[in-house]
């Protein structure tokens, strides 16, 4: 996963963008795989109600990636928002991987 590519002079708000971009593709490939369509938006929440719509049942441990969504957009644009901490990003990362490998399990199991 390219947002553990952390690397001196990367900042943290790139790589847990990144984070977000893994858990997002991630869901909307099992809703693809499953028949289902979505909105061109980058809200994990939203993503996840697809997935009950079309029978995946999304684990608790996946669903608190939800928290990535901040990171679609305040991260990529300059603005007044203060730094992503180390620990924040350690989060994301954990976060991410759990929805990765979550899906990459159920697309196995078909």
């Amino acid at each position: 996963m390219l947002a553990k590519r952390r690397e001196p002079g990367v900042y943290l708000e790139d790589l847990c963008f990144e984070c977000q971009q893994a858990a997002e593709k991630a869901l909307k490939g099992l809703i693809l795989s499953r028949g289902g369509e979505f909105p061109y938006v980058h809200d994990l929440n939203l993503l996840m109600a697809l997935l009950d719509d079309v029978g995946v049942i999304v684990p608790t441990e996946a669903r608190r990636a939800v928290d990535l969504t901040v990171y679609a957009v305040a991260g990529r644009y300059p603005g007044p928002a203060r730094p992503i901490t180390a620990s924040e990003y350690e989060t994301a990362v954990e976060l991410a991987e759990t929805v990765v490998q979550w899906a990459e399990t159920t697309l196995s199991n078909r």
